[in-house]
């Protein structure tokens, strides 16, 4: 099976998450994410803010991957192809893995469920945006 990879469905998708991730962080929830973190300056060098897109650049790829292959699988595309590839790339990496540090880690369950309700929406939309541009 070849594959071919739509570099600016990619790039378009990384940029939508650090987008997303930056109003949902700073804007919409960032108090509440500094009182369940206990962070109370939030200013991250620029070396980290490169750092974040580079692995919202890399997170893109493979799901872009990830949808590629659910897609054929499940003989879908478009829209219902790119949030099912969202909803399993969440429900089959990102919550367990997160669950799992939450439950070692000790974390307020309340920190858990804005970090994951954040990635399940970045990732429908990441998810959307790739499989319609696939």
């Amino acid at each position: 099976m070849e594959i071919h990879v739509n570099y600016l469905a990619v790039l378009v998708a990384a940029i939508a998450n650090y987008v997303i991730a930056t109003i949902w962080y700073a804007l919409i929830f960032g108090k509440i994410w500094k009182k369940l973190t206990g962070i109370t300056d939030m200013k991250p060098a620029p070396v980290n803010i490169i750092l974040v897109f580079i692995g919202s650049l890399v997170l893109s790829f493979v799901l872009y991957h990830s949808i590629v292959f659910g897609n054929a699988y499940f003989k879908i595309s478009g829209l219902a192809g790119g949030l099912m590839g969202g909803f399993f790339g969440w429900f089959g990496y990102i919550a367990p893995v997160t669950l799992s540090a939450k439950l070692y880690e000790k974390k307020p369950w309340g920190l858990w469920l804005l970090d994951n309700v954040f990635w399940l929406f970045s990732l429908f939309v990441m998810g959307t945006i790739l499989s319609v541009w696939q």
